[in-house]
């Protein structure tokens, strides 16, 4: 935290947070100050973190860290033209500096006629995602779980590594036409990896309320992996039937998110040109995004305060709707989403909280339903080869097990994959209950486990 909090912008104490006045406060002196030297209009955001880290490896902590930051970000429009300017400080010569940077970078800036006005007043959805058990967790706390999670790989014989962390983000906006909104939520994420021998499997939560996370039973379900893992099989590459655990999911559909945005459909980068409205998923996979999901965090506005709407992004396999901008949809004479981006961007909107339509269907139904095929833990390292197939390459990783005749028979080597989300999600036979995943390549959303026939694997990888 800087020393600068003493401000006279109103800021908090050095002990603690900033309340929603205090950061209102900030705002109101760049307002105030912008105003001063005649610019047209302003607009700003003011984020805290409160977050802490505690991370271990070798079946002990190693390092245990913590950080408060402000960050106040200034975006000044003048005459056509916007530019935005940064600073961490919030003394009233640094808040200065800020506005006049951003000045005068918009100068510098060709004049950009579909530039809008800033918005005014809003009316937001009021959302609840600040847990005091989750802003209260102490390094003690974090220390008792991570220490029962190494006893365990302790007494099985294995190493284990991973984090805990815990966080409070406090946000608020402002501009010069009157709007302001605010949020604040909190998040705690626990992640183990469990090693025996060269085989290893792992684990991860992520949830507003920390007491949503078992951070042993992830331990157990890593270290029971983890063992099944040793004397893996090599398999013949090829087109199997494979059971996704939502991680895996999460991290191929991931990848799908910014195709739902109106500004890439009009610059033709999206996946779904040309196929609005068509038979593009199995008619069993619908996709939402919504904010305001109880499995999801984020606040109820975008980067330029627009309200947050929940939008129907596939029906039943069709994809119908699109998220906008207040820029994209002046273009098109339609209404905006609320999913924009801070100003000035190049990419305009995405949906970021996607909600997947779910089943019934168990993991362990999924495995007895199953003549042949893979179970997979996680997917990694994956990349685009085809945007408009949406044709991804990567790898899985830790913990790829054979199916034969309805249950898990041994461990298997991992693969390379070369496979279409878009066939991927035509060829979904089962899907389970539809749960708050987190992985590595992509953010958070909600999906399901799926059963997936004909997924394509290319080569055998080495590890």
């Amino acid at each position: 935290m800087s020393a600068a909090r003493k401000s006279s912008a109103g800021a908090a104490s050095a002990k603690g947070a900033a309340t929603e006045r205090e950061l209102r406060g900030i705002i109101d002196t760049v307002l105030r100050l912008a105003k001063s030297i005649g610019v047209e209009e302003t607009e700003v955001h003011v984020d805290e973190t409160i977050s802490a880290l505690t991370r271990f490896a070798n079946n002990g902590i190693h390092q245990n860290v913590a950080e408060h930051t402000v960050n106040v970000s200034v975006r000044t429009q003048v005459d056509q033209r916007t530019a935005r300017a940064t600073t961490n400080r919030i003394d009233e010569d640094s808040l200065r500096a800020a506005i006049e940077a951003s000045l005068s970078l918009a100068h510098s800036q060709p004049k950009n006629p579909l530039l809008l006005p800033m918005p005014g007043k809003q009316r937001y959805r009021r959302v609840n995602r600040f847990i005091k058990q989750t802003a209260a967790l102490t390094p003690e706390d974090r220390a008792r779980a991570v220490r029962r999670a190494c006893d365990l790989a302790v007494k099985k014989g294995q190493t284990a590594a991973g984090i805990f962390s815990s966080a409070q983000s406090h946000s608020a906006m402002g501009n010069s036409r009157g709007l302001f909104a605010a949020y604040r939520d909190t998040h705690a994420v626990f992640s183990i990896t469990m090693q025996e021998g060269s085989a290893a499997s792992w684990a991860k939560e992520n949830a507003a309320d920390v007491s949503h996370i078992d951070p042993q039973r992830l331990a157990e379900r890593a270290s029971d992996k983890a063992h099944r893992a040793v004397d893996a099989r090599e398999l013949a590459p090829g087109r199997y039937t494979v059971i996704l655990e939502p991680a895996a999911v999460l991290d191929l559909v991931g990848f799908l998110f910014y195709d739902f945005a109106a500004t890439a459909v009009q610059d033709k980068r999206s996946c779904f040109n040309e196929r609005m409205g068509k038979q593009v998923f199995g008619n069993n996979i619908s996709i939402v995004d919504d904010v305001y999901h109880p499995l999801q965090l984020g606040a109820p506005y975008d980067g330029e305060g627009s309200p947050r709407q929940r939008v129907l992004l596939v029906d039943r396999g069709v994809p119908k709707n699109l998220v906008y901008s207040r820029a994209s949809a002046k273009v098109t004479k339609k209404k905006p989403t609320g999913h924009g981006f801070m100003l000035p961007n190049e990419y305009g909107e995405a949906p970021m909280n996607l909600v997947f339509s779910g089943g019934k269907s168990s993991l362990e139904e999924m495995i007895a339903s199953t003549e042949r095929g893979l179970l997979v833990t996680r997917l990694w390292y994956i990349r685009e080869v085809d945007p408009y197939e949406k044709i991804m390459t990567g790898m899985t990783r830790d913990g790829l097990f054979l199916v034969e005749k309805g249950r898990v028979t041994s461990a298997a080597r991992n693969f390379r994959f070369n496979q279409s989300i878009l066939e991927m999600l035509r060829n979904a036979e089962m899907m389970g209950p539809a749960v708050r995943a987190t992985g590595e390549e992509a953010f958070e959303m909600v999906v399901p486990a799926m059963k997936i026939r004909d997924f394509h694997f290319s080569e055998v990888t080495k590890f």
